[in-house]
């Protein structure tokens, strides 16, 4: 769900809204951002969407910082768009990070969405914005926007279809019914099942699986990944060298061959 302007969200939120709304906590080299507001079920408001930004702005600033962990408290990861806050004036969209501060720029690093009980609606194109999937086995996803004359326009009727069946997201759009995490991961959408209760265990397990590679070639590898959908035939090596390049000439490529050679693990200094 996205307005015709994605205006920044409202002057009148402040550094301690945005914060008590999201918290990040450092988990070494792995940041945990956790979408707090249980009592609407993580709904989206401006403050969240303040506070979304804030924390992936410190994902990618932060050089000691790899990967990042989004996640919900509550036992439920996210309700979508805050209707009460919207009916109000109030905007769930933050600057050119879009809807809840992420969904139209995520973070430059890799980021996992941990999802507990359901996301659904903006929830669930939060998950999206994200890009690996860790779900809680039952955890409901669907956008429900048309059940209420409203449109998924957050992302999921642009990166649902690249990413599953395009008859079943018409389904899932036009009906707004929700799928079990389970349906999601034999389409692909899920990289990950969990136990319930234990979808950001494993979420931070994945984490610092890809925390042990080096930060220059995950941010790398996540841009060309995602850019490369507009690139002709003529252009794509060329803006993959532009992109890769610097990566192959970092300090980080020599220690990571030395470390290799030398049978030890590389230490990483993001240059």
């Amino acid at each position: 769900m996205s307005p015709d302007d994605t205006t920044a969200a409202s002057p009148t939120v402040t550094p301690a809204d945005a914060s008590a709304a999201v918290l990040a906590e450092r988990r070494e080299n792995v940041l945990l951002i956790t979408l707090n507001r249980p009592e609407v079920r993580n709904a989206v408001n401006a403050a969240l969407a303040a506070g979304v930004a804030g924390a992936l702005d410190q994902l990618d600033e932060d050089d000691s910082l790899s990967v990042g962990v989004l996640t919900g408290s509550g036992g439920f990861f996210c309700a979508g768009m805050d209707l009460g806050a919207f009916v109000s004036g109030e905007s769930p969209w933050f600057g050119d990070r879009g809807f809840a501060g992420i969904a139209q720029r995520a973070s430059r690093k890799p980021l996992i969405a941990a999802i507990e009980g359901f996301a659904v609606a903006g929830g669930l194109e939060i998950a999206l914005a994200c890009d690996l999937l860790v779900a809680a086995r039952g955890a409901k996803l669907g956008i429900p926007e048309a059940k209420r004359s409203l449109v998924a326009a957050g992302g999921a009727l642009l990166r649902l279809p690249r990413r599953m069946p395009y008859h079943v997201v018409m389904e899932l759009a036009l009906t707004g019914d929700t799928l079990p995490a389970e349906r999601f991961h034999e389409f692909g959408v899920v990289n990950h099942l969990a136990e319930p209760g234990s979808a950001v265990e494993v979420a931070l397990e994945l984490a610092d699986r890809l925390a042990k590679s080096g930060p220059l070639a995950l941010a790398a590898s996540k841009q060309i990944l995602q850019e490369q959908w507009d690139w002709s035939s003529a252009e794509m090596w060329e803006k993959q060298i532009a992109i890769s390049g610097p990566v192959f000439a970092s300090e980080d490529a020599k220690e990571g061959a030395s470390a290799f050679k030398e049978k030890r693990d590389p230490v990483w200094r993001g240059r």
